[in-house]
């Protein structure tokens, strides 16, 4: 279990980028485990969540989890959808007694906290989300709901910059949309360099007048905290676990 600095000083909310252990999945699922897209078993994802929930001080069914799309869609979670299934990569909402999750295994999970509104968030980005603007679609979204706001992010666990290695296709992409992007990237080989995933996401956020902090862990790199697709698929393995990061509004 890690924690934000920042986050912790206010005590109306309580908050939590979950690691892989203390939980009741087996095998490479072992054992914290909250992906329902994983091929684990149900029960033992269901029993991890409840166990998510009860530390995150919620009933089960107040924890709100995304159907993550790797898009920019953000969503308003209200007592009408909260139960709903949600098709988005950023949730926010003003509600007390919810928990808002978000399911990584590599990709950047992102915590927000706007201390005037009383309005929490969390981010899915990965680096096609935050190509696309999740970031700053889900910054407009909570100024959306009060203009006067005053937001704390914190970037969690993801992939690490030497651990992230793209091929020139990837940096292409990138440069093409904008030269400065060069900055984000180390040369490894002629074919090949690596992606500073976390610097792209934290400028993302100052670029929108957000105060961030870090809890500067590589997931690939350590793998007796947390998952990693990348990982697991240069361990040919099957199938991979998703870690949880989670905020909730204290009643």
């Amino acid at each position: 279990m890690f924690y934000s600095k920042k986050l912790k000083r206010f005590k109306e909310i309580k908050h939590c980028f979950f690691s892989k252990r203390n939980g009741y999945s087996t095998g490479i699922y072992k054992s914290l485990n909250c992906g329902h897209g994983s091929k684990d078993n149900k029960k033992n994802i269901q029993k991890n969540l409840k166990l998510v929930a009860k530390k995150m001080r919620v009933k089960p069914e107040n924890l709100v989890l995304m159907h993550q799309t790797h898009g920019n869609n953000v969503t308003e979670i209200k007592r009408m959808n909260y139960k709903k299934k949600i098709y988005s990569d950023a949730i926010v909402t003003k509600m007390r007694g919810v928990s808002l999750g978000v399911l990584t295994a590599d990709c950047v999970p992102i915590i927000l906290y706007d201390s005037r509104n009383k309005i929490i968030g969390c981010i899915h980005a990965g680096w096609k989300g935050a190509f696309k603007n999740i970031i700053k679609n889900t910054i407009h979204k909570i100024r959306k709901i009060s203009s006067k706001s005053k937001i704390y992010a914190s970037v969690g666990p993801c992939i690490g910059l030497k651990s992230y290695e793209v091929d020139i296709k990837f940096y292409n992409k990138f440069i093409s949309k904008s030269s400065k992007n060069k900055i984000y990237f180390l040369n490894k080989s002629k074919s090949k360099k690596l992606f500073n995933l976390r610097r792209f996401v934290t400028d993302k956020l100052k670029e929108c007048k957000v105060e961030v902090d870090q809890v500067n862990r590589d997931t690939f790199a350590e793998k007796n905290n947390f998952f990693s697709y990348r990982r697991a698929c240069k361990l040919k393995q099957k199938d991979y676990g998703r870690c949880i990061s989670t905020i909730s509004m204290l009643n």
